[in-house]
């Protein structure tokens, strides 16, 4: 029986981890290689890609693409986590604000960033998360990044709550969002709902409810042949990339990992005015590689092994 591979998307639930996912998804498939591509805090719900057995190796790739959430700030009061879970840090009073003054503000935080991440993040510091470091009551300076933040529309105004849509870059923090946006409004804030619409070519319509993981946990034959039946094969997971059919000299140089050019590639398959990530495919339609062309030669930069043993 072949090995399990492929790219599954789930709905995720509020009040659980991404981890708390990927241990009920082990556990209803059976097979412990499970990662995702970018984490949702609890409080969170919606899209989560995970990576399944080959799959692992494309998280990488799929956690660079942007998101798309749906958020709410809540006015007023802000709070140590930066959102609805932390404990009340200072209250203050709230403007009367208005649609044309809230969307100025808005879009002047629309592009390229400096954004200081959560004290309570998941980044990392001398193998400690910052929100481990942080619970222990210890000195938490979190790190500013450079982030973008590609487009946001508000959705709707309420005297202390707003609902934006916002598309951003990886590693956009939406809790820091929250934060600076109340900030700049005068008045003090956190992030009191957010849900992940989109991640990448991905969307809440490839996903599967939480639901259905935890029915075949428990052993449900239907729930598992839903999760089987909604997980993507690996070229097809690859949606982000162009897709490039290797001859089978091109097969094997690419197993070797060596650089590939044109005689490697079926007729038609070349591009030489193409620079950047391409997903390389055999004639079985098996992924071999993601690689990237540079110049007149194509770099692997990850090899798949989903047709072999």
């Amino acid at each position: 029986m072949a090995k399990l591979s492929g790219i599954l998307c789930v709905d995720k639930a509020k009040g659980m981890s991404s981890h708390d996912v990927v241990r009920d998804l082990r556990r209803a498939l059976g097979i412990r290689a499970i990662g995702h591509a970018g984490t949702l805090d609890p409080m969170a719900t919606g899209l989560l890609v995970l990576g399944i057995g080959e799959g692992t190796k494309l998280l990488h790739y799929l956690s660079a693409e942007d998101k798309t959430y749906e958020a709410t700030v809540s006015l007023g009061q802000s709070t140590d986590t930066l959102d609805a879970e932390g404990a009340v840090e200072e209250e203050r009073s709230v403007p009367q604000l208005n649609d044309t003054q809230l969307r100025q503000v808005v879009e002047g935080m629309i592009g390229p960033i400096e954004q200081r991440a959560p004290i309570f993040s998941a980044i990392k510091r001398d193998g400690q998360s910052l929100y481990e470091r942080a619970r222990r009551g210890e000195d938490v300076v979190a790190p500013v990044r450079s982030v973008v933040l590609h487009e946001a529309a508000l959705r709707s105004l309420r005297a202390r709550e707003i609902d934006l849509v916002l598309h951003s870059s990886k590693g956009f923090y939406v809790r820091s969002f929250a934060r600076d946006l109340s900030l700049a409004l005068g008045t003090v804030g956190h992030l009191s709902a957010l849900r992940r619409v989109q991640s990448g070519s991905y969307s809440l319509d490839d996903a599967v409810s939480f639901d259905t993981v935890l029915r075949a946990k428990k052993g449900d034959e239907d729930a598992l042949m839903q999760l089987r039946s909604a997980m993507l094969a690996l070229v097809d997971a690859c949606r982000a990339f162009p897709h490039r059919l290797l001859c089978e000299q091109g097969v094997l140089h690419a197993r070797q990992g060596k650089r590939l050019t044109e005689a490697d590639f079926c007729s038609g398959q070349w591009d030489d005015k193409y620079v950047g990530f391409c997903a390389l495919v055999s004639s079985s339609r098996a992924l071999v590689a993601v690689a990237e062309q540079v110049n007149d030669v194509v770099i692997i930069r990850r090899g798949f092994n989903e047709d072999q043993g």
